[in-house]
C-alpha cells in the first residue's frame, strides 16, 4: 500500500515543480520568490466559487500579497478571454500571475502573462515558424501554474491554445517564456473531480503520450517519458475514476499529465490535428475529443507504429505484445471510462467533414503524425471517427 503523503517532492524538470499533498500551502512563497507583490489569480467561472480558491487567496494574502481574481474563461478559451485578462491586470497594476485551474484556464493565464507587456497583437505569436521571436521577453509577467485536473500538462508547457474567434479555429501561441517559473502540483486539488471528467482528462495525458512516443524523429528522452507517463495511466487511471479519494491514483494521474506534456515536445499527431477543429467548431472538452479519436488515428498509423507500441504492450505486460494488444487495452480502457465510441455521440455532425478536415491539415500538430497527412485523409478520418468506422 502507497503512503500518499510519501509522494512529496521538489523536481526542477521541466521547470521548478513542488508536488505533494498539501504543498498549497506553498503558493504564497512560490509568487514571493518570483518578485510578486500584487498576483492576478486566473482561472475559470466553475473553480471561482471552490473554496480552493478563497483558500489560495487567503494564503497569499495573509503573506502580505494582495491578490485579485479573473474568471473570465472560456472551457475551449477564446482571445476575447486573453485581450479582458490582459487589461484587467494592467488596469490593476498587477505583477504576476497565478494560472489556476484546468488546461483551459492554464492556458488563458499563460497568455495573460505573455501578452502583459507586448505591443503586438496575440495572434502574432502563432507558433508558425519564427513568430515566437517577436516577443519582448521582458514584457512576459512572472508566472506561477497550480493544475486542478490531471490532463493537459499546461503547466509544465510553452504554449497555449486559443480559438481566434474571426476564424473560429484554435491557434498554439508560443514562446519559451510562457513556462511558468513555479508549479505547485498538489494532489489534493484534484480530489473533487467527478467521474467523466477523471476520464477525460487522464485520456488527454494517455494520448500526449501515445502520440509523443509515435511520432517520428529520434527523441529518446521523450520517448522514456511517453512509455512511464502511458504506465502510470495503465495503472493508475481506472483506480482514481473508481474511487475519486484515492489520493495515491490522484498524484500519479497528475504525474503523468505533466509527463504527457514534456513528452509531446517531440511531436503530436492527427489526434489533436482533428480534435483541434472539432473543440473549436463544436465546443467538444479536449480531453473527451482525445479520448474518442485515438483509437481510429492507431489504426490509421498502424503500419508506421509496430516498434513504439509492441514496446509499450512489453511495459505494460499485455497478453498480446503488439500493436493488437494496445488496441485491445485501449478499447476497454475506453469502456471502463465511459467515453463514447465515436464523435456522433459526442453531438459532431457528418456535415462537418470539410471544414474540420481543412483545419485539421494546416494544424501544425499534422506535421508529426508517424503517416503523412493531407486534407482527403483527414477527411476519410474524420468520417471513420463520426461513424465508428473501426
Amino acid at each position: 500500500m502507497i503512503d500518499p503523503t510519501s509522494l512529496r517532492g521538489d523536481w526542477n524538470y521541466p521547470t521548478s515543480v513542488r508536488f505533494g499533498p498539501g504543498r498549497i500551502a506553498d503558493l504564497a512563497e512560490a509568487c514571493s520568490a518570483l518578485g510578486m507583490n500584487r498576483p492576478l489569480l486566473v482561472t475559470d467561472p466553475g473553480l471561482a466559487s471552490l473554496q480552493m480558491i478563497s483558500q489560495a487567496i487567503a494564503c497569499t494574502e495573509a503573506a502580505g500579497l494582495p491578490t485579485a481574481l479573473f474568471t473570465d474563461v472560456q472551457s475551449n478559451p477564446i482571445g476575447r478571454n486573453v485581450a479582458d485578462g490582459v487589461a484587467a491586470y494592467r488596469d490593476g497594476n498587477y505583477d504576476g500571475v497565478i494560472a489556476f485551474g484546468g488546461g483551459s484556464a492554464i492556458d488563458a493565464a499563460k497568455s495573460i502573462a505573455l501578452m502583459a507587456g507586448q505591443s503586438r497583437p496575440l495572434w502574432d505569436f502563432e507558433d508558425v515558424g519564427d513568430n515566437w521571436r517577436r516577443v519582448d521577453p521582458a514584457g512576459i509577467a512572472p508566472l506561477v501554474a497550480v493544475p486542478t485536473t490531471a490532463g493537459t500538462g499546461s503547466e509544465v508547457g510553452r504554449a497555449s491554445v486559443i480559438i481566434d474567434e474571426a476564424t473560429a479555429t484554435k491557434k498554439i501561441i508560443f514562446h519559451p517564456g510562457m513556462l511558468p517559473q513555479n508549479v505547485i502540483a498538489d494532489p489534493e486539488l484534484t480530489v473533487g473531480l467527478p467521474p467523466d471528467v477523471t476520464a477525460a482528462t487522464g485520456m488527454d495525458a494517455l494520448a500526449h503520450c501515445l502520440e509523443a512516443l509515435c511520432a517520428p524523429g529520434f527523441h529518446p528522452m521523450a520517448d522514456g517519458i511517453a512509455l512511464e507517463g502511458a504506465r502510470l495511466v495503465h495503472d493508475w487511471l481506472p483506480r482514481a475514476y473508481a474511487d475519486g479519494a484515492d489520493l495515491a491514483a490522484r498524484a500519479h494521474m497528475l504525474v503523468a499529465a505533466s509527463m504527457g506534456a514534456t513528452a509531446f515536445q517531440k511531436g503530436l499527431g492527427a489526434v489533436h490535428s482533428i480534435s483541434h477543429p472539432v473543440g473549436a467548431l463544436y465546443g467538444v472538452h479536449h480531453g473527451l475529443a482525445n479520448a474518442i479519436i485515438l483509437p481510429y488515428v492507431l489504426r490509421f498509423n498502424r503500419d508506421a507504429i509496430k516498434a513504439p507500441m509492441e514496446r509499450l504492450a512489453r511495459l505494460l505486460g499485455l497478453g498480446s505484445q503488439s500493436f493488437d494488444g494496445v488496441m485491445g487495452w485501449l478499447l476497454e480502457l475506453r469502456r471502463t471510462l465511459g467515453i463514447p465510441e465515436t464523435l456522433g455521440a459526442a453531438g459532431v455532425p457528418v456535415e462537418g467533414a470539410a471544414r474540420v478536415s481543412a483545419a485539421a491539415a494546416n494544424d501544425p500538430t499534422a506535421a508529426t503524425n508517424p503517416v503523412s497527412l493531407d486534407v482527403a485523409s483527414l477527411e476519410i478520418l474524420f468520417l471513420d471517427c463520426v461513424r465508428g468506422n473501426l
